[in-house]
């Protein structure tokens, strides 16, 4: 009886909060550092690749709890280039998680119907041939939709990311194609992986770990970060909203 009571509770508190966050500007760009799914399935006494396939449902949660708020774009930092040194055995399941969700998204109903775009950020040579097939279909099935925006960062480095860049820009103003003074920070970033996106304005991070680990070093120079202590799989619609809501209240905060 007590659990029925608490779960009631629970869902009208729920309800109470996502009331409350609709009534404020919902930030368009939310950028999301997946942690926790090795350590949430060590504690139950599962294998690593029990918790990443409980980390991929939960992102599927996750872009639903995007639509019901009108979150137009979310960014998930899903595999950085740091992880290939994982072992064999862990590495060739998530690489064919990686194929299977990719495929299974770019068939998804609800980014159809939505016009979700699928887009992926990486390092993407660095991945399997057949992940960047099932990159590839996803990307093309939805590349004309612009309602909505998912990007999933894999084989992805903020370092690397920066120094490409940079790499691109002096081979151009080598070739003559750009002068020095042409460079500035608009420029730049038209030679990210996130060039045609507005930068985030909420960072959030799961785990309980306070750090950024790499990701979107440029982009988040005036993102609002915000840090959960509960692992990725264990992420629920309630710590999605009470970080919609901090956003809310520093922003009001700070007169933006």
């Amino acid at each position: 009886m007590s659990g029925i009571i608490a779960d009631a509770a629970y869902k009208q508190y729920e309800k109470r909060l996502f009331k409350d966050v609709l009534a404020n500007p919902i930030p368009h760009h939310i950028a999301i550092i997946m942690d926790g799914n090795r350590r949430f399935a060590k504690e139950l006494g599962l294998g690593a690749g029990e918790g990443h396939k409980e980390g991929r449902n939960k992102l599927e949660e996750l872009l639903q709890w995007g639509l019901e708020t009108g979150v137009k774009i979310l960014t998930v930092y899903a595999f950085s280039s740091e992880n290939f040194s994982r072992n064999d055995e862990e590495l060739t399941e998530l690489m064919k998680l990686f194929e299977e969700n990719f495929y299974r998204v770019g068939d998804d109903e609800r980014v159809h119907n939505h016009k979700i775009r699928i887009k992926a950020l990486g390092m993407l040579t660095m991945l399997p041939s057949e992940v960047q097939k099932a990159i590839k279909y996803a990307e093309d099935k939805t590349k004309d939709y612009n309602a909505y925006q998912l990007n999933l960062a894999v084989a992805y480095s903020g370092r690397e990311e920066i120094i490409q860049a940079i790499r691109e820009i002096a081979g151009k103003v080598k070739n003559g194609d750009m002068q020095v003074n042409e460079i500035n920070q608009k420029t730049f970033s038209q030679f990210l992986y996130t060039a045609d996106l507005p930068d985030p304005d909420l960072i959030l991070r799961t785990s309980g770990e306070v750090r950024v680990s790499n990701f979107l070093l440029w982009q988040l120079a005036y993102s609002e970060l915000y840090f959960v202590d509960v692992y990725w799989p264990g992420f629920r619609m309630i710590d999605f909203l009470r970080a919609i809501r901090t956003y809310q209240q520093r922003t009001k905060r700070y007169g933006r």
